[in-house]
């Protein structure tokens, strides 16, 4: 029988342009995509592919801020590019895994600004405020899901219990922001969130769809981009995924009611568990 316990939402986080530095919020806006401004930009070659910290860990040091004027762009000394918020660029065509959507092009100044930070030829494409891309529906289920520069899902919630215990089997204190969550609850058993079907926040309700498998990511860290503590060797001792071929990490989520809601820090969380 599915149980309800409570959690409170202990830390919001966006990550604006993909792969780069996050901001954490006090509050968020959730949309039809997800939280507002999260993965709304990303690094391309120029044949379309984008990158990551997976290939290009580089894309650690730079920093973002949101402002007034729009995503501001900073790397060491480097005069910081500011990108406009509103939609823009000539549209092309963009590569996410075995997804082909629409990315607009920033300009000449945004690629020759990241390529100057990368070491190679590259371009920053937007979303476009209505994007096509949808999320898997294997997991996300029969009403679509509209996502941006995601790797899938509009959203990925950890749990800081598990990270404290993952941190107890390192022996090491690894910070969440290798995980980049969306949403950390706090409050929780370590590992409940494998349990959770849906979480209610004020009129906010998002149903968790699918473990999030991890790759090279949380062995980066995510200031310098260089490697650090790894914790994929102890996770994979008791967090391998058989069925989805992968080490988990965090719960990947959608969102079944409140877009245009926000959520804030502090708040309480209803959570509908399945049975241990």
């Amino acid at each position: 029988m599915t149980r309800v316990c409570t959690a409170v939402v202990q830390q919001l986080r966006i990550h604006p342009l993909k792969s780069a530095q996050g901001i954490t919020l006090e509050r968020v806006r959730l949309g039809a995509t997800g939280c507002e401004w999260d993965r709304r930009w990303m690094v391309i070659r120029p044949d379309g592919a984008f990158l990551t910290q997976r290939t290009t860990p580089a894309l650690a040091r730079i920093a973002v801020t949101l402002t007034r004027e729009g995503l501001r762009l900073e790397c060491g000394s480097r005069p910081a590019l500011t990108l406009p918020l509103a939609e823009a660029g000539a549209s092309r065509e963009v590569r996410i895994w075995k997804d082909v959507c629409a990315g607009l092009d920033q300009g000449d100044e945004a690629a020759d600004w990241v390529s100057g930070v990368l070491g190679e030829p590259v371009r920053i494409v937007r979303s476009p405020d209505t994007p096509l891309r949808r999320a898997n529906p294997t997991y996300a289920g029969a009403h679509p899901a509209p996502i941006t520069f995601v790797d899938g899902f509009p959203l990925l919630m950890c749990n800081q219990a598990s990270l404290d215990a993952l941190n107890a089997r390192l022996g090491a204190v690894l910070p969440m922001d290798r995980f980049r969550p969306n949403l950390v609850l706090g409050g929780l058993e370590p590992f409940a969130e494998d349990r959770i079907e849906t979480l209610h926040i004020g009129p906010v309700r998002l149903r968790l769809v699918k473990p999030c498998t991890r790759c090279v990511i949380p062995s980066h860290d995510q200031r310098t981009g260089l490697l650090d503590i790894d914790p994929m060797p102890v996770l994979r001792a008791f967090r391998y995924n058989a069925a989805l071929r992968g080490v988990t990490f965090g719960v990947n989520a959608v969102i079944e009611a409140g877009c245009g809601e926000s959520i804030e820090r502090g708040a309480e969380c209803r959570c509908a568990l399945q049975p241990a």
